[in-house]
Formats: structure tokens, sequence, C-alpha cells
């Protein structure tokens, strides 16, 4: 399982970071307002997914199905 914190307030990085180290996330700090990272989140995200797949963690055509209930398309 992939999981990623995002973190939408500057005064609060660090917090998230930590939160985020101690529990083996990915964290990302974006913007609403401004949509800075909010792309670039699920990119990361569908990245860390394919290097798991190809590492062998993910099975293949689990990942397949579940990118297709949830609309996504990731090259496998």
């Amino acid at each position: 399982m992939v999981i990623i914190l995002i973190g939408n307030k500057s005064d609060l990085e660090e917090e998230g970071e930590v939160s985020a180290r101690e529990h083996g996330l990915i964290f990302m700090e974006t913007s609403a307002k401004t949509a800075c990272n909010v792309e670039e989140a699920f990119i990361n995200t569908a990245k860390e997914i394919y290097r798991k797949i190809q590492q062998g963690l993910f099975d293949e055509f689990h990942c397949f199905l579940t990118s297709l209930l949830w609309g996504v398309h990731l090259p496998l």
C-alpha cells in the first residue's frame, strides 16, 4: 500500500514531515489556493506504486484491476 500525507498549511509543515516519517509515509506540502504541488502529489504517488510493482512488492494484475476501479491509468 502507498499512502501519502498531504500538508496544506506551511506553518505545520515540520509537524507533517515528522508524522509522515514516523509512520513510513510520503509527505508533500501542497496549496489548495494556488494548486502548487497538487498534480505532483498524484504523480509521486503513482511513481511510488509503479516502483513497488517493478520491485515485485505489488501484484501487477491486482494493481491493474484496482486502477480500473479507480479510473487511474498506470503504465504496466
